[in-house]
């Protein structure tokens, strides 16, 4: 929970690095919100089944964006890659998969053009 919250604090942050355990936590975290709010608004019948989105999850969905995209851009920062690969998720279908592939690899051993690796010193790399 500490890393979801750590990736909330850093809401706009688009600079810097995120390493894996920061972006899968999040990641964790934010289904785990999104899926509990869609099972209470099914129970208290603000379920839209036409769009499948219920009034509390999308508020969820719009609070957690600009986190998400920034732990996204900050991820692939710390893969050495620009922010701008985490836009591939707009590609339907494959774009999510290629994106989770790169947020999935280690991330690089020092510094790069991005800054310094937070996780120097603390025995692992990103």
């Amino acid at each position: 929970m500490s890393w979801f919250l750590l990736a909330v604090k850093n809401y706009a942050g688009f600079r810097g690095w995120a390493p894996r355990k920061e972006y899968w936590y999040f990641l964790l975290f934010y289904l785990l919100i999104f899926a509990t709010l869609t099972v209470v608004d099914m129970l208290l019948g603000l379920y839209n089944e036409t769009n499948g989105f219920g009034l509390f999850s999308t508020l969820s969905l719009l609070a957690l964006l600009i986190p998400s995209w920034a732990v996204s851009v900050r991820r692939m920062h710390d893969t050495g890659r620009t922010g701008w690969w985490a836009a591939v998720v707009l590609i339907p279908l494959i774009g999510m998969v290629i994106f989770l592939i790169l947020a999935a690899l280690q991330g690089e051993a020092g510094c790069n053009e991005y800054g310094d690796n937070p996780c120097v010193g603390v025995g692992q790399s990103g």
